[in-house]
């Protein structure tokens, strides 16, 4: 049976993608830590990143800096964080957000954002992704 993230990642249930390619997609969290919370997800359903291939991790990595880059650059964080964690979906995926202080990495603290709110963060992250020459992975809009 198919998880929550590949059923984001496959259109039959609604979400704000800002990366697609054929290894991973990333789409917006809708109870993220800090605005443009985004959650980079392989396409492969493998539960734990310590079992993911060595390629396959190594891309997942490289997307979550790229997502980062454009989260700083679209919300003019002073850090990116990023969360490996994995206990509410058995698939392997990063939580990549914007960052101010040590606080924005608790996890009690997210909170749901409205559709309109998430979309509206995701639009800002595609637009740095397109600034930052990544256009060709960047969806136009939520699946």
């Amino acid at each position: 049976m198919a998880t929550l993230f590949t059923k984001i990642i496959d259109g039959q249930i609604p979400g704000q993608l800002v990366w697609k390619d054929d290894v991973c997609a990333a789409f917006l969290d809708i109870e993220p830590l800090t605005p443009g919370h985004v959650l980079v997800v392989t396409r492969e359903e493998i539960d734990h990143w310590v079992d993911l291939p060595e390629e396959t991790l190594a891309h997942v990595m490289d997307v979550a800096a790229t997502v980062g880059r454009a989260q700083q650059a679209a919300f003019g964080s002073a850090r990116v964080g990023l969360i490996v964690q994995g206990f509410e979906i058995p698939h392997a995926h990063v939580h990549v957000f914007p960052a101010n202080d040590p606080g924005d990495f608790e996890l009690s603290r997210r909170r749901a954002r409205s559709p309109q709110e998430v979309a509206e963060d995701a639009d800002r992250i595609r637009r740095a992704l397109r600034d930052q020459g990544a256009g060709a992975h960047v969806p136009d809009a939520a699946t």
